[in-house]
């Protein structure tokens, strides 16, 4: 699909005419026109203000010409897995469970390799294949090519480190010491909660990254913990195979 049909059928699926989308981008009518007839292609400071608008990325504005993948995992990206930086405009070049809110959530390269081979590993691709794949390519992506002079990093990694002690802090009985945190997107992990009033809540924003990890519940049974945490809470529960009958343990304000 080129740009010109892109757009049109963004600008169609919401309801807008071309003067209604001129208005919100501050361009003209005739602008939106010749986009739209294939005359002209919206500058780049217009496509990344059409991105945000529309909530897509530019490369899908553009057509898609580009197969892109996170620099840091290696992920294919699509509009639903590209991150974004934290004024809601994409960042193409990662995947939202490596980069969110203009933070790297990996700075090992191991512990990225570890969580990857979980989500990878079936009875076709053993779990060495895995991460034997992933130790081959890792070092070919941007990322890991530029680690070093990447900002930030040794900040982060206090940050878990504190964040960690505050879990542990917290002696929840039967929840094994917490000894890492990894990136966890909202979405796979908002379960939602029966309260005495019969009413359900979620606590977790479905396009959020979080800090979190599983762990088995050290008395045994089919129940595991849950953590989930970022800069304003720690979040602690208890489910189920699949997040079945989840249970709150803690929630609280840091």
């Amino acid at each position: 699909m080129e740009t010109k049909d892109v757009i049109f059928e963004l600008r169609t699926k919401k309801g807008l005419s071309q003067d209604e989308l001129a208005e919100k981008l501050y361009v003209t009518r005739q602008a939106v026109s010749r986009w739209e007839n294939g005359e002209t292609v919206p500058n780049t400071e217009t496509l990344k203000l059409l991105s945000k608008f529309f909530d897509v990325s530019i490369n899908t504005l553009l057509g898609s010409p580009r197969k892109l993948i996170c620099q840091c995992c290696g992920m294919p990206l699509d509009d639903s897995t590209t991150s974004k930086e934290s004024d809601g405009f994409f960042n193409e070049e990662y995947c939202k469970w490596c980069y969110a809110d203009g933070e790297y959530m990996y700075h090992n390269m191991d512990d990225l390799i570890e969580v990857c081979v979980k989500n990878m590993a079936s009875e076709t691709f053993t779990s060495e294949q895995a991460r034997t794949y992933m130790k081959e390519m890792l070092p070919k992506l941007n990322y890991w090519k530029q680690y070093k002079n990447l900002d930030g990093a040794e900040k982060f990694e206090e940050f878990k480190r504190k964040l960690i002690d505050e879990i542990n802090a917290l002696n929840v009985e039967g929840m094994p010491k917490v000894e890492k945190l990894n990136a966890l997107v909202g979405g796979y992990i908002n379960l939602k909660y029966l309260l005495p009033n019969g009413m359900s809540v979620k606590f977790l924003d479905d396009n959020a990254t979080y800090l979190g990890n599983q762990l088995e519940c050290e008395f045994g049974g089919n129940r595991c913990f849950g953590i989930a945490a970022n800069m304003d809470f720690i979040l602690i529960c208890t489910y189920e195979e699949n997040g079945e009958n989840p249970e709150l343990v803690i929630y609280k304000k840091r």
